[in-house]
This record gives C-alpha cells, structure tokens and sequence, in this order.
C-alpha cells in the first residue's frame, strides 16, 4: 500500500465523499475513484459504503483509516525532521496569465500566497492559452490560466471565472434600438468581428465563432496568427464604425467617448478561465494558491461553478 493510496483513502472518508476529496486532493474525480477502487482490490475488502448523500466507511474503512493516519502523521512528522537540516530558499512559481483577466481576480489568492508562503515568489508571464497548455507539460510553467479546460491526464484543472461578454461599438454604430439593457447579437449583423487567432486558443475560438454564426454574423477576415488582441487593437479597429469586439463586464481601460460599450441580451456568449496545472505536481503553495482562486470564484458577486 502506498502513502498516495492512504492519503487519498483519508481524504475521501474525512470530506465525506469524492468530489470534495478530489478536490482537496488536487486531482481528477476519476483518478481518485480509480485510486480508491485499486485499493480495495488489493485488500480484499470492502471500505467504503457509497449513497447518494456520500460516502461512509465500512468497519475494515475505519481500521485503515485510523492506522492510515498514525502512518501519514509519521511520514509528516520523518519529512520536518529532515527538512529542518535543509537550508531555507525560495521558489519560484512560474505562472502564466492571458489578456483581460478579471482586474479583482489575482489580488486576494497572490496576497495569501504571500502571507502563508512568504519565501515563494511569483514569476507571470502573458501567453496565450495553447502556449501555457505547452509550456506546462514541458516544465515551463507551475501553473496556468487558460481559456479552454485541458484534455488529457498531464494536467488538472479548476475553473476559477466566467464572464458574461458584452461588445464594443462606435458609439455612431450603436443601433437605435441599443439601450442601457444591451442589444441582441444579431443586430450587429455586416460588421466585421475583431477576433483574435485561433492558434491561441483552438476550442475558445471555434465556441465564439459557432456562437456568432448561429445569429447570423459574417465573421470577416481572420486575425493575423502572430497579433496578440490587445486592446489598443480592439480599441482603434472598432472605431472605424465598422467592426465590434467582444468585452468582458470590467472592461480595464477606459472607453474612449467615441465608443460604448454594450451588454448582450440573452448573454449568448460566456468566457470561461481555468487555472491548470502539472497533475503530478505536490507543491504546497501552488495548492494554496489553487485553493484561493478557488475560494475568490465563489464570492458573492463573481460569476461561479
């Protein structure tokens, strides 16, 4: 039997259920329950009993559990007593971050971060999203925030945000039925959207555009796959009057009066951000910081899970 099979059995019965497990673990619901049903393979025994309202442990369950702890507090207990001839040194925490990040978003988890692990400095870099996915299964970044949720077992993943996305216009361009209560993508119908490549962001980019054909909206001409959207591009190719750019609720920059920003009736179109990470990661404070962003997803306010 393995420390990880006796740490994921211990969190399991002590979060009384999978999910919540899975999550404090850090890993996938799957790998856990594959995790769990090995072990009880390999002892012959039965440990959990599985309902609706959860899970419960059998008789055999809470034996292993209370050994599982005793053995687990010793590892703990071996690991301080060596660290304690280590010298003390930071790490780095190498995070990666796209354009247009909610403005609140990092504040609380960074801040924490600092305060539990004072010796760990952040090192952001701005990528795209298909640029962070690689950079994190080749060990060049600790964790990222993306657009579109990985696929595979490399990687773990939380959704941290979502944004209901409204549109900016030339406020000449604006139609007469555009109001305060936003305007129906359709109406935008001839006017070209300022997108950004897809190579950022392949399954991000194929959502918005499905989204914007089905309301009839020709696309225009692809962006270049090397230019990066920011917003002085979406800010000085919409004030021709003829083209729109999707905005998140925060825009962070100022509009300048000749453009309005305009929220869209039935919000067809909802950007989500995950944070990932390396699956096998046991780093301590990316798991804080994880668990932060976690936390600061479901303040009263913020889009949420």
């Amino acid at each position: 039997m393995e420390l990880r099979e006796m740490r994921a059995f211990v969190a399991v019965v002590e979060e009384g259920g999978l999910s919540a497990a899975a999550r404090r673990l850090h890993i996938s619901q799957p790998a856990l329950s594959q995790t769990i049903g090995g072990l009880e393979r390999q002892l012959g025994l039965q440990l959990l009993v599985r309902s609706n309202t959860g899970v419960q442990a059998t008789d055999a369950g809470m034996t292993l559990l209370n050994e599982a702890r005793a053995v687990l507090a010793r590892h703990d207990q071996a690991l301080a007593a060596v660290a304690s001839h280590t010298p003390a040194k930071g790490s780095v925490l190498r995070l990666g971050i796209p354009l247009e990040l909610p403005r609140d978003l990092l504040g609380g988890p960074l801040a924490e971060l600092a305060a539990v692990h004072p010796q760990t400095r952040v090192q952001a870099r701005h990528l795209s999203t298909a640029a962070q996915l690689t950079a994190l299964v080749q060990d060049e970044l600790d964790i990222g925030l993306v657009r579109e949720h990985p696929i595979g077992n490399d990687l773990d993943a939380a959704l941290v945000v979502e944004e209901r996305l409204g549109v900016l216009l030339a406020a000449d361009a604006v139609p007469e039925n555009g109001g305060a209560e936003g305007i129906r993508l359709e109406t935008l119908a001839g006017m070209d959207w300022v997108g950004f490549p897809r190579a950022g962001s392949p399954a991000w980019y194929d959502e918005v555009t499905a989204i914007l054909r089905s309301h009839g909206l020709d696309l225009g001409p692809a962006a270049p796959e090397d230019q990066a959207l920011i917003p002085e591009v979406k800010l000085a190719t919409v004030a021709s009057g003829k083209a729109f750019a999707l905005a998140p609720p925060d825009w962070p920059d100022p509009v300048p009066p000749t453009l309005r920003r305009l929220p869209l009736i039935g919000n067809p179109i909802v950007r989500r951000t995950w944070a990932a990470w390396p699956a096998n990661s046991h780093r301590r404070d990316l798991a804080r910081f994880v668990a932060a962003l976690e936390r600061q997803t479901d303040t009263p306010g913020r889009e949420s899970r």
